[in-house]
């Protein structure tokens, strides 16, 4: 069998930690009862497995485990987040601010409230991807109930000015809604340095397991109120109903755990990684790197290619590496990202980048393979269209 392609898509998910897998292991098998059987041994074992990974999770983000309700992913958080606040506020308006680089997680929700009467205001960004706080204090109503940006953006990495953002909401009580999905665990995060209200979380972008996020909810003042976007058993003090998977919430604890401790270093080793291979691929002519050079995350790189076709170009790539056109969620079809259209970019340059997610287990030599085989993909392309 011949050898597997480097990964390079850590944006779009991990591999599962083996720190990681070992805690869940114990809850598939001997630890295996519902947290919300009450009268048992079993089931208070799982209701000490979630109340960990809450107090775990919650002092990750400068938190209280109160504060922390679990759900499917991030997806499911961001929904929970921007439908729930809508109903629970539709006395206060119906105007609601988000940003045109938002994942679909986001934009979706906000195209459904459309759709119902609300009114969307989506804020363009500058050409690094990073919002004109200017714009956004000028697009503030009185009848705004929440402001929703996210941390860090899943295609180009860059960080928007959560803090000064928060500020900006408070000073005119109105609510911030951030989806961190790719910041947990990976750049400091304090919700009330941040004024952050809601924030949408996930373990599978930090080693842990896919199919658990986490929501966490404001309980201190000002204190959020969210209508529950399913019904059933009252689980999570009935803002979100439905066992839950100890063994998920007790991997998603682990991998914040190891994140956090090993954050600043690793952070400072991503960033080199990402430099020595911008500085090699650079030298191609032609090539633009997508979002602030340095506001970004730091295993992450978004480069645009002219004079290649998009899907000849992956292709090429693939025997050696595994990256992505942009977000994991429209990459079956490689189409013009919303991401890099906000950036204002030509159309055709759109079709053709690739970002690289590197990640704990890619090393320098890794780093090496991959530049030199994309810069020799480029060429043969280039070469074959008769655009060298």
């Amino acid at each position: 069998m011949s050898a597997r392609p480097i990964y390079l898509d850590c944006n779009a998910t991990t591999p599962v930690d083996e720190q990681v897998l070992t805690a869940m292991l114990p809850y598939f098998t001997e630890r295996f009862g519902n947290s919300s059987s009450v009268t048992h041994l079993y089931g208070w074992e799982g209701e000490a497995a979630a109340q960990k990974a809450r107090e775990i999770i919650a002092a990750a983000i400068n938190a209280t485990p109160e504060e922390i309700v679990f759900t499917s992913g991030a997806t499911e958080a961001n929904n929970l987040a921007i439908q729930g606040l809508a109903e629970a506020y539709f006395h206060k308006g119906q105007h609601i601010i988000t940003v045109a680089t938002e994942h679909n997680a986001v934009l979706n929700p906000c195209k459904y409230l459309q759709s119902l009467g609300f009114e969307i205001t989506v804020l363009p960004v500058q050409e690094d991807g990073i919002i004109d706080l200017k714009q956004l204090r000028q697009a503030l109503r009185n009848n705004t109930v929440f402001v929703s940006v996210m941390a860090v953006n899943n295609e180009i990495g860059v960080l928007q000015p959560l803090a000064e953002i928060g500020a900006i909401c408070r000073e005119n009580n109105i609510f911030l809604h951030t989806d961190a999905a790719q910041g947990i665990g990976k750049i400091p995060l304090d919700v009330q340095e941040m004024k952050v209200d809601l924030m949408s979380l996930t373990a599978h972008k930090i080693y842990g397991p896919k199919g658990v996020g986490a929501l966490y909810v404001r309980r201190r003042n000002p204190r959020v109120q969210l209508a529950p976007q399913q019904y059933g058993g009252d689980q999570e003090k009935g803002i979100r109903s439905g066992t839950l998977p100890i063994p998920q919430i007790v991997g998603f604890g682990k991998a914040v755990e190891i994140a956090v401790a090993d954050q600043y270093q690793e952070n400072q080793r991503l960033v080199t990684l990402r430099d020595q291979l911008w500085l090699q691929i650079s030298q191609l002519d032609k090539i633009y790197l997508n979002g602030h050079p340095t506001l970004r995350l730091g295993g992450n790189l978004n480069v645009s290619v002219a004079g290649v076709d998009g899907v000849a170009l992956l292709s090429g790539l693939q025997p050696v590496v595994a990256v992505s056109s942009g977000s994991a969620c429209s990459s079956a079809k490689i189409a013009q990202s919303h991401v890099l259209r906000a950036l204002g970019g030509s159309l055709d340059l759109t079709h053709v980048s690739i970002r690289f997610g590197i990640g704990k287990y890619n090393t320098e030599e890794e780093i090496n393979i991959v530049a030199a085989h994309f810069i020799s993909t480029v060429h043969s392309l280039r070469k074959q269209s008769n655009l060298v």
